[in-house]
């Protein structure tokens, strides 16, 4: 709490110093504060954000649908710092969590302490092309992940994200992009991290975790970098198309979803360590209002069950399975958008999970874009075949 109290009032004491000097000439979805040195020897952009969620979800019991469960929360509170220091070419990336849901997930590999840091990271344009980053940020992994939650057209991510994504990890990458002819760009991608996610200062447990993506542009940029934005807001005027590959491999992983989930613990105090693969392949596509998500996922363990060395089975299983996931929308001029989603998960046997379905009709108003928005959305889900669930959810999100 005292940690809190304390971010918060330097947040405030740095906002009043900097808007006390002038009038900012900034406008709204462009960040608190925009600041260059005179110099122009660094600058800084300051952008909070909030989401506000709430959730009703009626749980099938076998016979009939139960009373709702409802639910209030601020899902996201962040704060966001980017801009360039000393050159241009020399930029970074701060953002901080504040919710709950951002901050939590203490354990004994973080100190037991709130997890504040989702990015911190400096990209260097070292070399025509070529950006190496370093630092905790997100990893090269499925677009709906990477897209950052700011500039989602549903109110949250589909369940294939949630069982297989790569998420954030401490460490570098290598960036390049290749003009292949015409408007055909490639875009590569690498990058090697510690492999136990974000915040982890008690490492390296198990091995290294290595990533690497290839994205195709047949016919040019997206506006506005739109291939990490869902919904055509921009409303492109000729087809644009994303399609990406990326493939992970984990060494000697100690969690149960590669660099996410629990620790698998051996009954001796060590760590259960196994070799996770995990493959995508993802497009986007946008053109006059009408946008395509599709994604695959793969995820596979050398020896996915924990045993300790008794012969004794932890409890503890890698998630190994595959799931598609496939959202529609269409932005109407008036800036409501419609948009649908289709989700599968197939685990493997060995994990004891029942195949998932989810449907999803999704509502949205963007009043500014993304930075100003309300949503609404309803999802029927099944499991191993039967009626499980029914959510129904609404927000709205506001990002200077």
């Amino acid at each position: 709490m005292k940690t809190r109290i304390i971010l918060g009032l330097v947040t405030i004491l740095y906002c009043y110093t900097m808007t006390s000097q002038e009038i900012s000439d900034t406008s709204f979805g462009k960040g608190l504060i925009n600041y260059t040195a005179k110099d122009s020897t660094f600058s800084v952009k300051f952008a909070p954000r909030i989401q506000a969620r709430f959730n009703s979800n009626w749980d099938y019991n076998g016979e009939d649908y139960d009373d709702a469960e409802l639910n209030f929360l601020i899902r996201r509170a962040r704060l966001k710092f980017s801009g360039f220091a000393y050159s241009p070419k020399l930029k970074y990336k701060i953002e901080l969590g504040l919710s709950n849901r951002d901050v939590s997930g203490a354990n004994d590999f973080n100190r037991n302490t709130p997890r504040y840091i989702l990015d911190a990271v400096i990209m260097w344009n070292f070399y025509e092309n070529f950006e190496l980053w370093a630092g905790q940020t997100k990893l090269p992994g499925n677009v709906e992940r990477v897209v950052s939650s700011a500039n989602l057209q549903l109110i949250d991510r589909s369940l294939l994200n949630s069982s297989f994504n790569i998420d954030r990890d401490v460490g570098v990458q290598l960036r390049h992009f290749t003009h292949l002819g015409g408007d055909f760009i490639m875009k590569e991608k690498l990058a090697i991290s510690q492999g136990e996610g974000r915040n982890v200062t008690e490492g390296n447990e198990g091995g290294l975790q290595y990533t690497g993506r290839l994205e195709f542009l047949p016919f040019g940029n997206f506006k506005s970098k739109g291939d990490y934005s869902q919904g055509d807001l921009k409303r492109e005027d000729t087809p644009k198309l994303m399609v990406g590959l990326t493939y992970d491999y984990n060494q000697d992983a100690v969690k149960t979803r590669s660099n996410l989930g629990s620790y698998m613990e051996l009954e001796d105090g060590s760590l259960y360590e196994t070799n996770i693969t995990t493959f995508f392949a993802d497009a986007m596509f946008k053109y006059k209002g009408f946008a395509f998500m599709g994604e695959y996922a793969n995820r596979d363990a050398d020896a996915p069950v924990a045993i300790n060395a008794d012969g004794t089975e932890t409890g503890d299983i890698v998630r190994v399975g595959d799931a598609f996931n496939t959202q529609i929308s269409y932005l109407f001029q008036s800036n409501y958008e419609l948009t649908t989603r289709y989700t599968s998960l197939k685990f493997d046997n060995i994990t004891g999970r029942e195949a998932q379905n989810q449907y999803t009709l999704g509502a949205s108003r963007y009043i500014v874009g993304h930075k100003l928005k309300i949503q609404a959305d309803v999802s029927y889900s099944t499991l191993g075949g039967e009626a499980d669930n029914i959510m129904l959810r609404t927000g709205f999100d506001l990002h200077f």
